[in-house]
């Protein structure tokens, strides 16, 4: 990929140079050429403003300066044939990185859509905060071009003339990196190049490492971590130990989802959501309190399998609190009651357990109760309701005889 930059501050660029993009030069991914757009004025003060026609504040960039410029930035004639190209800032080791043993195929990404324009002009890249946002979708396009020329305006921007002229010779995108204002275009451009010339397959060791970003499937990217799996009181999340990497992938995804909900809820709107996905979106904190009679021995049983029975029911327990009340402080328990008229005696082994499951869940709150109930003995003998947040179960000490089974 050819990159040239117009501009009157070519010190500006000197990050293009660097890091990454010194790699994708080193390596022969990338040329990139930088030139002073005072070469291209005529007068003896080398000017590229005027004042703007109709009156206003500031200066408007010079269509008489523009135009040549871009002809030669175009052609690759003038002073753009004669610059020489920058060099990476200092050469890179040759030790590859863990995430380029992986062997991962080198694939690019499809090309924008062109329709109605010659796919063999150059593309120019007007940064401006009049333009079309810029997006993860452009830069993957764009990381297909052989040519792309980028105009750095300045003052209130460049006579649009030019930007029409140029449609002539080029493709020509407007684009905005944000909704506010910069000094000049030359930090978009920085923006810009840097997004574009990652997603040329080789300049990233790992191909994985741009197809998980944010944005390249609608959403935020998950948090990530590294060693050391504990740092001042903060930890890790276990999942991400399991080795179990449909569950890891499960959990990125979750994060995902969450992380574009709570800070940019509207590419929820754009995004390609599964039912899973939209499921997780619902969740929210919720708790539901039974009274159950049930054998202690049996409870254990129940217990045991519970969360996973909830799980696969889409509930999501974090806890389960049981204790075992005294009777003698309920001699009216209900279901005592109707435990002694369905089975003509009164409990022998069953012992009344108030249990509490706190969690996560898109259910409503009916369906939820239903599936506790579910993970139940059948025909056991309960009562109780599900509500939103979390809950304890609230027995005082002079009635609990223990907590059996409490996670």
């Amino acid at each position: 990929m050819r990159l040239d930059v117009l501009t009157i501050f070519p010190e500006y660029l000197e990050p293009l140079r660097h890091a990454l993009l010194g790699k994708a030069i080193e390596e022969g991914k990338l040329s990139v050429g930088v030139h002073d757009l005072r070469q291209w004025a005529t007068d003896v003060h080398r000017s590229v403003d005027n004042a703007p026609y109709g009156g206003g504040p500031g200066m408007v960039m010079k269509p008489g300066v523009w135009g040549p410029a871009l002809d030669d930035a175009a052609a690759g004639t003038g002073p753009v044939a004669a610059a020489v190209t920058l060099e990476s800032s200092a050469p890179h080791l040759d030790k590859p990185r863990h995430d380029d043993l992986e062997g991962v195929a080198k694939q690019a990404y499809s090309a924008g859509d062109t329709a109605g324009e010659n796919p063999d002009l150059p593309l120019l890249i007007v940064p401006t905060p009049a333009g079309k946002p810029f997006t993860q979708s452009d830069a993957q396009a764009w990381s297909n071009e052989e040519h792309i020329v980028f105009a750095c305006g300045r003052y209130e921007g460049i006579d649009q003339r030019v930007i029409d002229d140029a449609a002539n010779r080029y493709r020509v995108r407007e684009v905005s990196i944000g909704d506010y204002v910069l000094i000049g275009g030359e930090v978009a451009v920085l923006v810009i190049a840097e997004a574009v010339v990652r997603l040329i397959p080789g300049v990233l060791g790992n191909q994985r490492s741009h197809e998980e970003d944010s944005f390249s499937d609608g959403l935020l990217e998950a948090p990530s971590y590294t060693k050391p799996r504990e740092w001042r009181g903060l930890e890790v999340p276990e999942v991400l130990f399991s080795g179990n990497h449909a569950a890891i992938e499960q959990w990125r995804r979750t994060q995902s989802l969450l992380r574009t909900q709570t800070a940019r809820p509207e590419l929820l709107e754009r995004a390609e959501l599964t039912k899973w996905d939209r499921q997780q979106l619902a969740m929210r904190e919720v708790s539901t309190d039974l009274n159950i009679l049930i054998a202690p021995v049996e409870w254990e049983r129940v217990v045991a399998r519970m969360p996973k029975k909830l799980r696969r029911a889409g509930f999501e327990a974090t806890e389960i609190h049981a204790q075992v009340v005294d009777l003698t402080c309920e001699p009216d328990n209900m279901l005592v009651t109707q435990f002694e008229q369905n089975e003509g005696h009164v409990p022998v082994v069953e012992v009344l357990h108030r249990v509490v499951v706190n969690g996560n869940s898109h259910l409503d709150l009916k369906e939820l109760t239903q599936v506790v109930v579910r993970s139940l003995p059948q025909g056991a003998y309960w009562y109780g309701t599900s509500m939103e947040g979390s809950a304890e179960p609230g027995v005082s000490a002079s009635c609990a005889w223990q907590d059996p089974s409490a996670n």
